[in-house]
């Protein structure tokens, strides 16, 4: 095979060559954008979905932490005699039953929120377990007295966990 042979062959494929490489680029561009388009729609389909029951969640968690806001917590829960021990006890088991009743909204919730509502359910029961620790408690209705009293003074714990609830529920519609 001389030079002008292989110079023909090659000006022959050429084209073929450009063709080819042409072809992939728009087939590898399409392949792309379909997948892209694919996963677009597959995320949509999913915001779709888990909108309403993230948004269900966030309505339990405000439910939630409305319920154990001390102060709605002591108007809710009255002290059935006069032990204060038997009261604490009474108003901690209220708000773990309504925590364990709630738990599994925390896969629609984001852990940071999830962190502060446990946050804010801690912070509660230890409220009411400082103030029932104080020596001018004796009895149960005078644990009420000192826990409202420390309410008007400090804002409820509640209150940081609405905040992030209410964050939450914000950044789904930003």
């Amino acid at each position: 095979m001389n030079a002008t042979t292989i110079l023909q062959v090659f000006l022959a494929i050429l084209p073929a060559i450009v063709v080819g490489l042409v072809a992939y680029y728009f087939f590898n561009t399409f392949t792309r954008n379909e997948e892209n388009r694919r996963r677009y729609q597959l995320r949509k389909q999913t915001e779709k979905e888990t909108t309403p029951h993230r948004l269900q969640a966030l309505e339990r968690m405000t439910l939630f932490l409305e319920r154990i806001s001390p102060g709605r917590l002591l108007f809710r829960v009255k002290p059935t005699g006069s032990d204060k021990f038997a009261y604490e006890t009474k108003l901690i088991n209220t708000i773990e039953q309504e925590f364990e009743h709630n738990l599994a909204q925390q896969i629609y919730v984001s852990e940071s929120c999830w962190n502060a509502i446990r946050a804010t359910k801690n912070a509660t029961i230890t409220l009411i377990r400082k103030s029932n620790m104080s020596e001018n408690v004796e009895s149960a209705d005078k644990l009420r007295q000192v826990i409202l009293t420390e309410l008007l003074d400090n804002t409820a714990p509640s209150e940081t966990g609405l905040a992030y609830v209410r964050e939450e529920a914000q950044q789904m519609w930003a």
